[in-house]
């Protein structure tokens, strides 16, 4: 279980101001900041329940970061998506099923101003039900797989 990820962004005021609207749909915000004079460099925490678990820095953005928040519902994915794109994020993924990934597997997809591949995912068959996935296969040589 991670307890929690973060990474460098380019531009820190512009990414802040992203994150804060685009996750604000799923109930993320800002837990804690970093002040340069308190940490070294400017940092921000974002999460539930005073808890942060999603932290950006200013620093190297690095390429092929993807992050998938979960939503309680198919509407917070969608509000995501509106909230996103309203932010400045590029589309990377309109609200919709990925039935490839398991039947109930509703996500939509945006870029960040970096170009980090941000989802929300919802696996809720429908909105107000129990979480109904599919099992997950086991890939072979890792633990316990079957030959």
């Amino acid at each position: 279980m991670l307890d929690h990820i973060g990474f460098g962004v380019s531009d820190y005021a512009r990414s802040k101001a992203f994150y804060e609207k685009a996750l604000a749909p799923l109930g993320i915000g800002i837990v804690m900041e970093v002040r340069p004079e308190e940490g070294g460099h400017a940092a921000l925490g974002l999460g539930k329940n005073g808890k942060p678990f999603f932290w950006i820095a200013l620093g190297a953005a690095t390429g092929n970061i993807h992050v998938a928040f979960a939503a309680q519902s198919r509407a917070e994915v969608d509000a995501f998506h509106r909230a996103a794109l309203a932010a400045g994020g590029r589309d990377n993924g309109a609200p919709g099923l990925r039935r490839h990934y398991h039947p109930n597997y509703y996500a939509a997809f945006v870029r960040d101003p970096d170009g980090h591949n941000v989802e929300a995912v919802c696996h809720r068959p429908v909105d107000g039900q129990p979480v109904a996935r599919a099992p997950t296969p086991r890939l072979s040589g890792s633990a316990g797989a079957e030959p």
